[in-house]
């Protein structure tokens, strides 16, 4: 550093005091470039401007880094060749960092750096420079570039921009295994000196590991490294500048190592012998113990795999692996019994799952340990001889008959008496009583297969001394087939014979079933009925094997002569006592072709001639549906034309006395006018008379004898018809209506009262009577009323 601070204070001096002379150009040639330090030479034009090309000494500066003088650094000195040191040349200058990081003297062309400089932060600076006529301020050459470099000193120190490190190692390895490679970066220029030149050193981690110095890899410097002793290692690194040398800036770094684990230790019993008590009771699966071998090695290495050496006891039990602390289980395969062996001893074996070739010669990674166990004697519930019990019982076999027995045993020293009780909870606790004792099972009801075929239930057995003990069993009665059913058919048949079939030809298979048993597990026999065989129409063919054919045994059938056939068949089974009965199957005879598909089996077919079609069928339903048609419509024309001449005959007499309200239109507007609607409706409710029909007198209410004490109505009626006969303009009280209209131009004229003389005397209808046979009901009708009306009232 000091012999660098010289030099550059050296070549400040030369160049301060004008000891290097710039070069002058020739005209017309160039001139060869020479280095000048820190000067830089502008060349100028000739009179009448004239070029002349530059004669540049270099154009490059160097400036130090993190100077730290009171004064402006001298960076370096512009020269043009036109300048005749005069006064009348100024030099300017622009581009990086000009006015802010470097300025010139714009007489002399002095450059100053103004302020410290990083070339970590800016490396060069490129700068332009000219040279300007002081008075005319125009260019006296073109303008010029260059660089200012700053030049770097040694302020950095080397880092580990990836630090701290963490690495592994496998334990056991030998020396010079690798372990990691660091690298520190050194900011400082690397083409310069030696300040990015770095050197690694382990500054904590001897004698263990160690680094080589020029590329930062870490190595193992021990043999047999045991993760078992230690595991973990801080190694302390670190990287300095300067190639190492005094002087140099030095950064560190922490490198955590581990080992990492190799099966390199046997599984170890921490003992010999274990021992171990287990009740008799213990049921089969059960954990009864657990056992343990140590192993020092780390995951998947210290996996432990237990087996049992076959030996005195091995078989009644079993050894797994806990995953989770590698201990061995000890199972139990078969039951304990205290009463039989009281104690088991046996070897387990411990070995390692992951083996490491590497490690064999240590020798064989596995342990061997004794373990005896110690049978408990506990109290015990009786045991059954069997683990379910199944019998056999007929069907309505007397109550009370035994069809078995079960047996259980106290098994413990000291044994006990035993009782028997059936389970309540369960459904065939009704049907079946145990003895307490003995343990025989009798029926306690009658049994029917067909209800129930199969009864399951438990019998508890407790012992006497301790009836808390108790154990259960199971029994299994299956209820046998007394036969008491006879087959049947199995299903309704629908069988049909066609009228062209032929002797011997099967037209029905039928099969039977039996309430008692299923069909597989009986023989049925088919044949025809005695009293049937006597020249039957048809005969039953057993196919002897639970199935029979219906044989037709005539050349063909007539429905016209017979449609339905009544078969009796006789169905037999095979069981004792045999059962049998008698099925009536009806066969309908049917209509075929001559591949035997049924076309018609219909009863109307039997009334209609052989051969008819259903054209011809169809054409005469039609022909009789037309005649009845014109049968009714005959009927009703008939009934229309009699009811106009009842309407229009002499003896049809519509007419009627009533009441007028209204006057109406006479008798020409009846046609137009109902005078029905004027009716006296008391008169109307007392008569009843009908118009349709030909009064009788001795109906008419005047044909009635007079009666002493109604003269109030005589009164009444005399007086209203004074009152009517007087005034003209008033309706008349009663009228005389006919339905046998005549229209206009009648010899009888009006029959109205509107024209009635006023006076009191009486009117003579004799006149009636002249007027012809149309009007003989009439006369007659007011003939018979003077003949009981002596006195008028008027």
């Amino acid at each position: 550093m000091l012999t660098r601070n010289c030099l550059s204070l050296l070549l400040w001096i030369l160049f301060d005091g004008g000891l290097l002379t710039p070069l002058q150009p020739q005209p017309q040639q160039t001139l060869p470039t020479e280095a000048r330090e820190n000067e830089i030479h502008l060349s100028g034009q000739q009179s009448h401007f004239q070029r002349v090309k530059r004669g540049w000494v270099w154009n490059q500066f160097f400036v130090l880094e993190e100077y730290m003088g009171s004064e402006p650094q001298y960076v370096g000195k512009l020269h043009s060749d036109l300048d005749t040191g005069e006064g009348t040349v100024k030099y300017t200058l622009s581009g990086d960092g000009a006015g802010t990081v470097f300025t010139i003297d714009e007489t002399t062309g002095d450059i100053h750096a103004i302020r410290s400089l990083d070339r970590e932060e800016k490396p060069f600076y490129t700068l332009r420079a000219q040279a300007v006529d002081i008075e005319t301020r125009k260019p006296l050459e073109p303008e010029s570039e260059f660089i200012i470099k700053v030049q770097d000193i040694n302020d950095n120190e080397p880092k580990f921009l990836d630090g701290p490190y963490i690495a592994s190692v496998p334990e056991m390895s030998p020396v010079g295994a690798y372990v990691l490679q660091v690298k520190a970066t050194d900011a400082d220029d690397p083409t310069y000196g030696n300040s990015a030149r770095v050197v690694y050193s382990i500054l904590q981690g001897q004698p263990y590991f160690s680094i080589d110095p020029k590329t930062g890899v870490i190595r193992t410097a021990l043999p047999n490294m045991d993760r078992e002793v230690k595991e973990q290692y801080q190694v302390l690194i670190q990287a300095k500048d300067m190639g190492g040398q005094l002087g140099g800036l030095a950064g560190t770094t922490l490198v955590n190592i581990t080992l990492s684990d190799v099966n390199d230790n046997p599984p170890r019993f921490p003992k010999s012998i274990f021992h171990l008590k287990v009740p008799e009771s213990s049921p089969i699966g059960s954990a009864i113990g657990r056992i343990r071998a140590v192993d020092p090695d780390f995951g998947q290495n210290a996996e432990i795999e237990y087996n049992i050496v076959p030996g005195d006891g091995g078989n009644l039990f079993d050894i797994v692996t806990d995953e989770d602390t590698q201990e061995g289980i000890i199972k139990l395969k078969k039951p304990l019994d205290f009463e039989t062996k009281k104690a088991y001893t046996f070897k387990v074996e411990a070995s390692n799952i992951h083996l490491d070739h590497r490690f064999h010669s240590a020798g064989p990674f596995k342990d061997t340990a004794t373990v005896k166990i110690t049978v408990l004697d506990v109290a015990e519930p009786p045991v059954f001889s069997k683990p379910v019990y199944t019998m056999e019982v007929y069907e309505d076999t007397p109550v009370g008959t035994i069809i078995g027995a079960v047996t259980a045993q106290d098994l413990d020293v000291g044994s006990s008496a035993v009782r028997y009780f059936i389970d309540w909870k369960t459904d065939g606790d009704s049907y079946f009583a145990v003895d307490g004792t003995e343990g025989t099972i009798a029926t306690n009801e009658l049994l029917d297969r067909e209800s129930t075929a199969q009864y399951n239930f438990s019998i508890i057995a407790s012992k006497v001394s301790n009836p808390l003990l108790t154990s259960k069993v199971n029994i299994l009665i299956n209820v046998l087939d007394v036969n008491e059913f006879p087959p049947e058919i199995s299903v309704p048949y629908e069988t049909a014979v066609c009228e062209n079939a032929k002797p011997g030809q099967i037209i029905q298979i039928v099969s039977a079933a039996d309430r008692d048993l299923s069909p597989a597990g009986q023989q049925f026999s088919f044949r025809l009925s005695p009293e049937a065989a006597i020249k039957p129409n048809f005969t039953v063919r057993d196919f002897r094997n639970n199935t029979a054919g219906i044989e037709a045994r005539r050349n063909g059938y007539s429905r016209r002569q017979q449609e339905l056939y009544f078969l009796p068949v006789v169905i037999e089974d095979s069981s004792y006592p045999v059962q049998s009965s008698t099925n009536t199957m009806t066969i309908r005879v049917c209509r075929c072709d001559s591949d035997g598909t049924i076309l018609s089996c219909n009863v109307e077919a039997i009334f209609l001639p052989v051969g008819l079609s259903t054209g011809a069928l169809i054409a005469i339903l039609l022909c009789i549906v037309i005649l009845l048609a014109i049968v009714v419509l005959y009927v009703a024309l008939r009934r229309q034309k009699k009811k106009d001449t009842l309407m229009t005959s002499k003896e049809d007499i519509r007419d009627n006395v009533f009441h007028y309200d209204d006057e109406g239109g006479g008798e020409e507007d009846t046609q137009a006018f109902d005078i029905g609607a004027l009716r006296n409706p008391k008169v109307v409710e007392e008569n009843k008379i009908r118009r349709d029909i030909k009064p009788e007198s001795l109906c008419l209410p005047r044909q009635r004898p007079p009666v002493e004490d109604n003269t109030d109505i005589r009164d009444f009626i005399s007086q209203r018809l004074q009152e009517h006969d007087m005034d003209p303009a008033a309706p008349p009280y009663d009228s005389l209506a006919t339905y046998a209209y005549e229209g206009n131009g009648s010899i009888a004229e009006s029959l109205s009262s509107i024209d009635s003389v006023t006076t009191e005397t009486d009117q003579d209808f004799d006149y009636l009577t002249d007027w012809g046979p149309r009007f003989k009901v009439l006369a007659d009708m007011f003939g018979e009323e003077e003949s009981y009306n002596p006195d008028k009232v008027t």
